[in-house]
């Protein structure tokens, strides 16, 4: 069982009833999925960018990305319905857990001037996205093999109802946000 998990069930379930006061145990928030979006629209001029961000996603999140291709044609950014301009992966169970933990513990305090992330970026139902500048932040990725820093966008998707359970389940995981 993956350390965050073990850690959710042992000490976050029982600190979350008793602070928002749950009837039920299957009332207390969790986890749903962890999606990783990196969006490469450079990718429409050059399509042997795709390859590269493709493993790197892949190594960060220990599964194999979907290639997300264009929905439709845009003149004005020199794109044509179906090239390839980005690359998709959602965790789920025991894989969602150990990303969160290494995102948590190893990859954020490498962030430099990091101070924490902020707590303004939930969505209203309890969901968190955090958007990351760089790629080299995670342990797993060779500096010498990178040619070009990626940013991607990492969507936090829980059963909560609101941003106050939400955040509350996060912060009690190991988020560290901002005071």
């Amino acid at each position: 069982m993956a350390r965050l998990k073990k850690l959710y069930l042992e000490t976050v379930v029982p600190t979350l009833v008793k602070e928002f006061g749950y009837k039920n145990i299957m009332a207390v928030p969790k986890l749903e999925k962890i999606c990783l979006n990196m969006g490469l629209g450079e990718a429409s001029g050059n399509a042997k960018l795709i390859d590269p961000a493709v493993n790197e996603m892949g190594t960060i999140a220990g599964q194999k990305p979907v290639v997300t291709k264009a929905k439709k044609s845009i003149a004005a950014f020199k794109l044509r319905e179906g090239m390839a301009i980005g690359c998709a992966v959602t965790l789920r169970g025991d894989r969602m857990y150990e990303f969160l933990d290494r995102l948590v513990n190893v990859s954020l305090p490498r962030v430099r001037d990091f101070r924490g992330v902020p707590s303004k970026s939930f969505d209203g139902r309890g969901n968190y996205t955090l958007g990351i500048k760089d790629q080299l932040i995670f342990p797993e990725i060779d500096y010498n093999k990178v040619e070009k820093s990626k940013g991607m966008n990492i969507c936090i998707t829980t059963t909560a109802k609101t941003d106050a359970e939400g955040m509350a389940l996060l912060k009690h995981m190991g988020m560290p946000f901002t005071k």
